[in-house]
């Protein structure tokens, strides 16, 4: 009896995980994920998880093969935000005990330039904490850019804060490749982590850069007491927009923020979660952003068969993994580091 129980449970189990299969060649041929569909993939039964990841590889290697493209961060100015920001250590209800200071230096700036070159990044991010950009600030980054562009050849991804049309039209003249502004979780629930500022104005900003010809870069945050519901909801609303690039955060708790002890995530939970914004956003680069080394664990190398991007070195406030760590762990997945040409000495 126990014999027969057992096949039957295995008959069951392989019947069970085919679906997700049959899930991502309906993607491959073109079909969309339904949010009833979107919302079974992060309820996807522990067992069931390398099924879904090799599903989801399916797609991610359609349009990106085993690359992988590698981001660095530069917090260019630091805390002194007006916003209220329930997840992040630099805004104004904020008690974290995090560097603060106004924009860097030209000089630092292109410091971080260079780091971002010799740490194999494709793309480097400059990240200021603020509402939106003083005309000082514009200032700065439109000056600077050109200037990294030619010495470095790095993409250049612009985080401002919100951005009105003339701003975004004056990033794109620059040279400004994409600016993220992250929607972070959906709209129904976007009260409950800011006060300061909407939803709507989010969208106001993605809508700007969209409409100045730049790439949009625009995820969320995972693990902020969202429902289920929450996260596909954002993954829509992403899908719709047309964003070409997705950072998917996991929620780094900080001490001295109002999300401080935190703690609704495992790492299978999080996997779930990047199988479905890649089954949900097929052709779009999907990057493992913040949170990764804190809930994946030793289970990262597993997100990048969803995933084919991630940041490489620490973050805005918090660290990341080694730089070395990151290469072994791409090595050891038969992955390739995507990079820009270089640029001949002069």
């Amino acid at each position: 009896m126990t014999v027969i129980d057992s096949t039957l449970q295995e008959t069951e189990f392989a019947t069970s995980t085919s679906e997700w299969q049959m899930l991502a060649k309906r993607v491959l041929a073109g079909d969309t994920l339904s949010a009833d569909e979107a919302l079974s993939v992060l309820e996807c039964l522990d067992e069931e998880l390398l099924d879904l990841l090799a599903a989801a590889y399916r797609v991610r290697r359609r349009w990106f093969g085993n690359k992988v493209q590698l981001y660095f961060l530069m917090n260019a100015k630091s805390g002194l935000c007006p916003e209220d920001c329930a997840y992040c250590s630099q805004s104004k209800v904020s008690e974290a005990e995090i560097p603060r200071y106004n924009l860097l230096s030209r000089d630092k700036l292109m410091d971080g330039a260079r780091s971002a070159a010799a740490n194999r990044a494709r793309t480097y991010c400059i990240v200021i904490s603020a509402r939106g950009p003083n005309e000082r600030e514009m200032r700065a980054v439109t000056s600077i850019v050109p200037e990294i562009k030619k010495r470095y050849n790095l993409k250049i991804c612009a985080c401002l804060g919100l951005l009105t049309d003339e701003q975004a039209r004056e990033l794109k003249e620059c040279g400004v490749d994409r600016v993220n502004h992250n929607l972070n979780t959906s709209d129904s629930y976007y009260g409950e982590i800011c006060t300061t500022h909407t939803f709507a104005d989010r969208l106001a900003t993605l809508r700007a850069v969209r409409d100045a010809g730049m790439e949009m870069c625009s995820g969320g945050i995972i693990g902020m007491g969202e429902r289920r519901q929450d996260v596909v909801e954002l993954a829509i609303t992403l899908r719709d927009l047309g964003v070409q690039s997705i950072p998917v955060n996991f929620l780094n708790p900080i001490d001295g923020t109002p999300l401080a002890g935190r703690n609704d995530l495992n790492p299978r939970y999080c996997l779930k979660v990047l199988a479905m914004f890649r089954l949900m956003n097929p052709d779009r680069e999907i990057r493992i952003a913040g949170g990764r080394e804190l809930h994946l664990g030793s289970m990262q190398a597993l997100g990048l068969y969803a995933a084919n991007s991630i940041f490489v070195g620490d973050y805005l406030t918090t660290k990341g993994q080694a730089p070395e760590a990151d290469y072994q762990m791409l090595r050891d997945l038969g992955f390739e580091v995507v990079r820009n040409p270089e640029v001949a000495p002069s």
